[in-house]
């Protein structure tokens, strides 16, 4: 390579979005942020909707600065966002409403419905996707049920990235990583399930054409051009699920480690060469999503910093601000043991409140309230590392080996306490970083698109030769975390009583 290449990502999040230039040389990558800005959803009436158009404005005018700061011929321009949201489009191409948010409480009904007309059983064997009650397929089953006219209406079916990729580009296809999360992806064929969304009553006229991580869909449209002042920049589809972006950031050699990507969400798995679809990972709700360079993302979605993100908020609504270093720091001031809350119970989906939301699951297990807020934070950082311990041991009995080493990427691997706790209940080696996997993900994904990149190994050792991570060894006294996990265990028991 004779000159450095500029490439920009948008990494959208729950919370957040970012747009990044990242700087290659061939052999090592620098990021440079460009624009970032808020994200969450917009309550109208009974509905929890994103602000589609606020996010294109966003990413619009991230576009406009790369511009101005880089100039118009980048290498190229990826984007990334949360899985299972969707856009639908009319005839004309046109966003018929706009997208609604996973955490809107219409989709625990649907799900129920749809698993009496179609067996739980059947489902998995096809799609090998973990129930949760705000996947694609019950979003576009509520739709359904009650005979929407924006269902009736529509002519295509977008993914939420797949729809920013159409306003650049003009395609209208869906990438398959983010079609993974739909549960309605045969995960064997790779190709929609179209019999499963029949017997559900969903139209399949409106399925784009599946294409492949790291497909190049076009230069920019002449009319983001001219707003921008970019060039005719090719538009590159990479992982286009974030979590499919972070894993290929994951800085390790071979396959016997396992990922968390680690955000609102935490994702924690495998990378696997097919999907393992069995009746012992159905019972363990385990999901196989596509990843990046023809692997398989065999993992389990943790409600993961989301709880502390909340109490963040509530905190912050009642007049006290803390940044996420202060949040550790009182964690780590807290000397007796923390309560344990299971992070994945329903009531922590989209609590009003969430620091009440805690302490009523406290009260409920008979467990001392956390009224204080370092040992709120003890709480959920804890019960996130016994979690973890939960889900690795699932993992490894899955697939019948052990995992020596756990990766954290994502904004997640910023907490130290975090990290060590995960360590420590695990009893694992913990290497935490890069902090922006998926943005480094998003920018290596479009290199290997271009051909800068030869596989997926290759743009690994780039991570590793560009990005500092931080090693964390368990501690040698295992009885504390033993204890813990064993009273985690009889709590996430009780918790299914309500």
């Amino acid at each position: 390579m004779s000159a450095t290449l500029k490439f920009l990502a948008f990494d959208l999040g729950a919370e957040s979005g970012r747009g990044v230039i990242g700087h290659f040389d061939g052999a090592k990558l620098r990021l440079e942020d460009v624009h970032r800005f808020p994200n969450g959803g917009v309550r109208c009436g009974d509905t929890l909707y994103w602000n589609t158009f606020r996010l294109w404005s966003e990413i619009k005018h991230g576009a406009t600065l790369a511009a101005k700061q880089h100039g118009p011929n980048l290498a190229g321009i990826g984007i990334d966002t949360w899985g299972v949201d969707f856009g639908l489009l009319d005839c004309n191409g046109e966003l018929i409403g706009p997208p609604v948010c996973y955490r809107d409480p219409r989709n625990g009904p649907a799900m129920a419905a749809a698993l009496r007309k179609v067996p739980r059983k059947a489902i998995y064997a096809s799609t090998g996707l973990q129930f949760m009650q705000f996947n694609t397929l019950f979003q576009l089953y509520a739709l359904a049920r009650k005979k929407s006219p924006q269902l009736d209406g529509a002519a295509t079916f977008l993914m939420m990235p797949d729809l920013f990729n159409y306003w650049f580009s003009g395609k209208k296809v869906c990438e398959y990583s983010i079609a993974s999360t739909t549960q309605f992806l045969d995960a064997r064929k790779k190709t929609w399930d179209a019999a499963l969304l029949k017997k559900l009553g969903i139209p399949t006229s409106i399925l784009p054409k599946i294409v492949p991580s790291g497909t190049v869909l076009g230069p920019l449209l002449k009319s983001v051009r001219e707003e921008t002042g970019l060039g005719p920049v090719p538009v590159i589809a990479p992982g286009c699920h974030d979590t499919a972006s972070a894993v290929a950031a994951v800085p390790a050699r071979g396959r016997d480690h396992v990922y968390i990507s680690s955000g609102t969400w935490s994702l924690m798995g495998a990378e696997l060469d097919a999907p393992l679809i069995n009746d012992k990972t159905a019972g363990y709700n385990f999901t196989n999503e596509g990843g990046v360079c023809g692997t398989v993302r065999f993992l389990k979605n943790i409600m993961g910093l989301w709880l502390l993100q909340q109490c963040r908020q509530a905190w912050k609504r009642a007049g006290e601000e803390f940044s996420y270093p202060q949040l550790d720091g009182l964690a780590a001031k807290v000397a007796t043991p923390a309560p344990i809350v299971e992070p994945d119970h329903h009531e922590f989906l989209a609590p009003a409140d969430m620091p009440a939301a805690l302490r009523a699951f406290c009260r409920r297990t008979g467990q001392t309230l956390p009224d204080d807020k370092g040992v709120v934070v003890r709480c959920v950082l804890q019960s996130l590392a016994l979690k973890y311990r939960w889900t690795l041991e699932r993992i490894e009995e899955c697939r019948g080996q052990r995992a020596p080493v756990v990766h954290i990427v994502g904004g997640g691997s910023n907490s130290a306490l975090l990290n060590q706790f995960t360590a420590d209940a695990t009893g694992r080696t913990v290497i935490a970083g890069p902090i922006e996997g998926t943005a480094i993900g998003n920018i290596l994904m479009q290199a290997i698109a271009r051909k800068e990149i030869k596989s997926l190994d290759e743009a690994r050792e780039v991570v590793r030769q560009s990005f500092p991570v931080v090693t964390y060894e368990p501690s040698s006294d295992r009885t504390q975390w033993d204890d813990a996990y064993a009273r985690y265990l009889e709590v996430s028991k009780a918790a299914t009583a309500f």
